[in-house]
């Protein structure tokens, strides 16, 4: 499926694509399998991609000179008819701790929703979430699919201080703060795996367009799952999806 993409100038060395502004499988898909083209024509000056919701910046190592000799190139790469979003997606399951030493903000989000704590759990490890971008944070999952009953607007004041592994809402969106941060989601949890390992060649394990599910476990668990993380020992449970 085709879209009708926007170019625009970004800065000195940068084109910035745009899809519509709204949180679509079929945009992710298109922006995902554009990116592949891109860099299967091997453009020289090419130096990287960087994705969003809606959008995908394409930076340079030199200037963009003729704007409109470039975008009618990259017009024609989105206009290849080749599909390469293949079915190698991901998903991994997360454990998460829902318990009240963590879940900062779950009786707020309780007792405005008129839910009971357990239903908000059960609402929010039901879904499975389709892992959108990376951003803000190295490693930090912008996931799509939450559950409508649990939107929460972000706090007005952002505490300046979030745990690392902290499971957050945040609007329509839920995510994991992969290190200690600033932060103006609403805090209902904390996952004990790491989401971001510089020492690795693949520093973050998900990628756009896998699935993330997420788990309760009890306080003793995350403990015990804290330190075979520690240990470097802990694998993630994850499997092929096939779309």
């Amino acid at each position: 499926m085709a879209f009708k993409l926007t170019y625009k100038p970004y800065g000195e060395r940068a084109i910035l694509v745009e899809w519509t502004q709204v949180i679509d499988g079929d945009i992710l898909k298109d922006i995902i399998n554009f990116k592949q083209k891109i860099k299967n024509s091997h453009i020289k000056s090419l130096v990287e991609l960087k994705s969003a919701y809606n959008s995908l910046l394409i930076i340079y190592n030199k200037c963009v000179n003729d704007f409109e000799a470039e975008t009618t190139i990259i017009d024609k790469i989105y206009s290849k008819e080749i599909d390469f979003y293949k079915t190698d997606s991901l998903l991994w399951r997360i454990p998460v701790c829902y318990h009240d030493e963590f879940g900062l903000d779950m009786e707020l989000i309780s007792k405005g929703k008129k839910l009971s704590k357990e239903d908000i759990i059960k609402l929010h490890t039901q879904a499975i979430y389709t892992v959108y971008f990376i951003g803000f944070l190295p490693g930090f999952l912008y996931l799509g699919g939450l559950d409508k009953t649990l939107h929460v607007s972000r706090k007005s004041t952002p505490r300046l201080q979030i745990e690392k592994g902290a499971v957050a809402i945040g609007g329509n969106q839920t995510g994991v703060y992969p290190n200690a941060s600033p932060g103006g989601w609403n805090i209902i949890g904390n996952s004990p795996i790491n989401f971001f390992d510089a020492s690795k060649d693949q520093p973050c394990f998900a990628k756009s367009g896998d699935r993330i599910q997420f788990y309760p476990i009890s306080l003793k668990e995350h403990h015990d799952i804290k330190t075979l993380v520690d240990a470097k020992v802990y694998q993630i449970e994850s499997e092929v999806i096939d779309d």
